[in-house]
């Protein structure tokens, strides 16, 4: 912060310190300061709660729509504005959500005991108690928007008694005003951006002022901004969006950037038809409207008046399927359009509609209608509406309306000016704000004098002035050495709605378009790499971590072994389901034995001896996954008596035993070719199928496992020309069974460099000390298969957490929370990713609850809706479902067969009523 910032904080937080609004924190969350300077040339500090905003649930209190307060006001000729004093700092916040409002500075850390701006439920909370303390006389003569209130009577009597009654209700309410800030007995008063009076509403001028000094916009950005503001206002226009047309044609897609002579035109006749803009007239129920409605094939216009006077104006564009329907329809369309936008004022009123398409008088009396012509005759119907004809030539307003490219209208919604009336201006005018912010801090630069001296003398120079007085490198505008202002660029091109985290190549070519700084590829790389969003979410694109560690070698047959189960096998006709692999690391022989997945561990056991240990005695190790069977205590205890050793592969890296692995894949592709060459069950082949893996070349030792085992290979069919005996002496056998378990050993250790010099040309080395943090990566789990989505939306890493040992070369101890208590705390390098903090990070609480696989389920919380599709004549009943730690926009479609079946919680009452059920009420 600058120091006249720092000047202003300390000065802030005493004052919020005195009235008892904050407190010293110790709270995990905190969020950063940032000064915002107000109207009236002070700074305001605000928080920058984006963080906390993700996180928290959104209330979904209505504020309401700015058209529909100002039609409170017909009739009305006294005003009086009360604004209330710090609004949101007079709402106390519960005491269990006040560590959430916490806030880092400088000076220390702090939390709010009251509602705090910035947090995205306070304008709902705020207009919620507001509706609730003048419940009883909105719509009356109170108007309320957020802490702004607006006081209306017809005559100067009723608006004494009015007002008393107001300040009774603040008063019991304890809830305070700002006097300065307070307006009495107005004849017009300046609400929500408009002027209101007896006459009817008009445009504030200060909004007209400024968007008369709006300078000649430079990018499509700036034209975008420029038609929000003066589109704001486009109910008083006539013909805006004819007028706009050719600055609209800028916004579409493909369309090159070209400032023309036409839309310079079209510019300053924008800018002079909101001066001289009418004022509209407040309609009065129980008076007859009038309304001009005309079409043609490019859009639909439409006039609103009573008693000669317009009350507004309406446009919108054809749509793509509507540009197919024929003229009469189209006309009829235009008519139908002023009635739904206009239902506030029409419905329950007699109105008279003008039209230049003569058919449509006789639309009520027509016989022969279309399904479209009909369903549009029963909305006519419920409106007390004649149709006249009126001819083209002086239906001159729709007419003009219609034949234009008009933008979709905007429903103005007042969520586009929550804190002060000023507060649309501001939105609208971020680029601007930042530039005249990035002039200002120009002047304050050191390293920039020489640059500004050399332009004054006329030295030549890669520097210079553009016309808004800003010092530019070449096009592109300098940015002085400020921290806080670098960083807000960086993070308006990195994490705005605009730019949704570009990694930073894509970002640094973007931002040197605009701006200019020395080191602005290092401080955009810098800022990605440490971007809490993309650490959590973006894949890795480079070589996976850690390299390839093989295991010793053994010295002698069966005496390392590795095993694993290979599962989800057809049942044979003995109940069995699965294959215990069990592996010797030195001679690759293996044995499959046929297993159930219920079987207990004594019968695992006893099978175990009688295959192994009958066969090859007792292994020295035995290397496996972290199986519940062979993790168990009583698994473990029996080795630890046998003298076996037991290796377990670190956390969900089944790399760690790749031997098992390998075979079992092996193993799969057999038993396939068996069943489909063989027919029969899979059992029935299994012995031969080891028989046939044993006495096949291994490539890793150069020979069949059985060769390396016994001596030689097992005698088949295909060796039916070998007669006669061959005598071996003992010391011969004896000889050559050494030599060539030597032999098999150097083949092997040949083999395991061969495999490790290829891997570890695509892995990288990485380290971790102790005490750094890192994320781990995790994958989604679903119950169900919904349709089209496996997860891509969840994040890949969760974390960070901290490392508390290294285990071997390539695995650490991580410290982890009590909710993944369950899961093994040491994993493969490759599963971590480096945690790389920054001041700005927000640590969101876990929502996602692991599995101890590490992997986690979606479960579903509500049905939305129902439906059904009509498959090859077979009708599919279909649910919409609403997941847990999902918004309603990624409810997914599912068969409601398999959610009854899997999830039948969600149907209370055994069936889903359907659409109408949700009428009546939540599930």
């Amino acid at each position: 912060m600058a120091p006249k910032e720092l000047k202003e904080l300390k000065t802030q937080l005493q004052e919020l310190l005195n009235r008892g609004f904050i407190w010293p924190s110790v709270s995990p969350w905190g969020a950063p300061v940032l000064f915002v300077k107000k109207k009236d040339g002070t700074m305001r500090m605000c928080i920058d709660y984006r963080q906390l905003n993700k996180l928290t649930i959104k209330n979904r209190y209505p504020l309401p729509r700015i058209d529909d307060l100002f039609d409170q006001f017909r009739g009305a000729a006294v005003f009086s504005k009360i604004d209330l004093r710090s609004g949101y700092y007079q709402l106390k916040v519960k005491d269990v959500d006040v560590p959430k409002t916490a806030f880092r500075t400088r000076y220390g850390h702090y939390e709010f005991l009251v509602m705090s701006f910035g947090l995205t439920n306070a304008p709902a909370a705020f207009m919620d108690m507001m509706n609730r303390v003048f419940h009883e006389y909105l719509d009356k003569f109170v108007v309320v928007f957020i802490d702004d209130i607006l006081v209306y009577s017809r005559t100067e009597e009723e608006h004494e008694e009015h007002l008393r009654i107001v300040l009774q209700a603040l008063l019991e309410n304890q809830l305070y005003a700002k006097l300065s800030k307070c307006e009495f007995w107005l004849r017009e008063v300046v609400f929500l951006g408009h002027v209101v009076s007896a006459e009817g509403i008009r445009v504030d001028p200060q909004k007209i002022e400024a968007v008369m000094s709006w300078k000649v916009p430079k990018s499509v950005h700036e034209v975008r901004s420029f038609l929000g503001l003066a589109g704001y206002y486009r109910r008083f226009v006539d013909g805006f969006s004819k007028i706009a047309a050719s600055l609209t044609k800028l916004l579409q897609k493909d369309v090159k950037y070209e400032w023309t002579e036409a839309r310079q035109q079209a510019f300053e006749k924008l800018k002079a038809a909101l001066t001289q803009a009418p004022i509209l007239i407040q309609p009065e129920s129980g008076k007859e409207f009038v309304v001009y409605s005309d079409a043609s094939y490019v859009g639909l216009g439409c006039v609103l008046m009573q008693e000669g006077k317009v009350v507004a104006y309406a446009s919108r564009q054809l749509k793509v399927h509507e540009r197919k329907y024929p003229t009469h329809d189209i006309e009829l369309a235009a008519v139908v359009f002023a009635l739904k936008i206009w239902r506030h004022y029409l419905y329950g009123e007699k109105c008279t509609v003008y039209t230049d398409h003569k058919s449509l008088r006789c639309l009520m009396s027509q016989k022969e209608l279309n399904l479209r012509q009909r369903r549009w005759l029963e909305l006519l119907k419920d409106y007390d509406l004649t149709i006249e004809y009126h001819p083209g030539k002086a239906n001159v307003v729709a007419n003009a309306l219609s034949r234009k490219v008009a933008v979709e209208l905007r429903a103005m919604f007042a969520s586009l000016s929550i804190s002060q009336d000023g507060g649309l201006v501001a939105e609208l005018q971020v680029k601007p704000s930042l530039v005249q912010l990035i002039k200002d801090k120009q002047l304050l630069d050191d390293s920039l004098v020489s640059h500004v001296q050399d332009i004054a003398e006329g030295r030549p120079s890669d520097f210079c002035f553009n016309d808004d007085g800003v010092l530019c490198f070449g096009s592109r505008i300098v940015v002085p050495a400020d921290a806080e202002l670098r960083r807000a660029i960086l993070t308006e091109g990195h994490s705005s709605p605009f730019a949704m985290h570009p990694g930073s190549t894509k970002m640094y070519r973007d931002l040197r378009d605009e701006y200019y700084w020395v080191g602005l590829k290092k401080d955009v790389a810098e800022f990605v790499s440490k971007c809490l969003v993309c650490q959590r979410v973006k894949a890795e694109h480079q070589f996976p971590s850690g390299l390839l560690q093989p295991l010793k070698i053994p010295e002698w047959k069966w005496e390392r072994v590795t095993m694993d189960f290979v599962s989800g096998l057809p049942f044979s006709p003995s109940k069995k389901n699965s294959v215990w692999v069990i592996v010797d690391r030195l001679t690759k022989c293996a044995h499959f034995l046929p297993v159930h997945t219920t079987f207990s561990l004594d019968r695992l056991v006893e099978l175990y001896i009688a295959e192994i240990v009958r066969l090859h005695g007792v292994p020295k190790s035995i290397v496996s996954d972290r199986d519940p069977r062979f993790t168990s205590r009583f698994w473990q205890c029996l080795h630890q008596a046998l003298g076996t050793r037991l290796h377990f592969s670190t956390s969900y890296h089944p790399q760690s035993d790749g031997q098992s692995e390998r075979v079992i894949q092996i193993l799969e592709d057999m038993l396939r070719c068996c069943v489909i060459e063989f027919q029969g069950s899979w059992e029935k082949h299994l012995p031969l199928v080891e028989f046939a893996y044993n006495n096949s070349y291994q490539a890793s030792i150069q020979m069949a496992p059985y060769e390396a085992l016994y001596g030689r290979k097992c005698r088949t069919p295909l060796c039916w020309a070998e007669t006669g005996q061959k005598l071996v002496s003992m010391p011969d056998l004896l000889k050559g069974t050494t030599e060539k378990v030597k032999l098999i050993c150097e083949r092997l250790k040949a083999a395991s460099d061969r495999q490790k010099s290829y891997a570890d040309l695509k892995r990288k080395e990485i380290e971790y000390a102790v005490g750094d943090r890192v994320f781990l990566k995790v994958s989604p789990w679903k119950k169900v298969m919904r349709f089209g989505r496996k997860g891509k939306l969840s994040p890949r890493y969760i974390g960070p957490y901290e490392v508390v040992e290294r285990v071997g070369p390539v695995a650490y101890r991580l410290r982890l929370p009590q909710e993944l208590e369950k899961i093994h705390d040491v994993f493969h390098v490759s599963m971590l990713r480096r945690y790389r903090s920054d001041p700005s990070h927000v640590m969101p609480v876990e929502e996602v609850v692991l599995n101890p696989d590490l992997t986690y389920d979606e479960e579903p919380v509500k049905v939305l809706d129902s439906d059904s599709k009509v498959l090859r004549g077979k009708t599919i009943e279909l649910v919409k479902v609403l997941w847990k730690h999902r918004g309603v926009e990624e409810a997914s479609w599912e068969r409601k067969e398999d959610m009854l079946k899997q999830f039948p919680y969600l149907f209370p009452s055994g069936k889903f009523r359907g659409r109408n059920f949700l009428r009546g009420g939540e599930l």
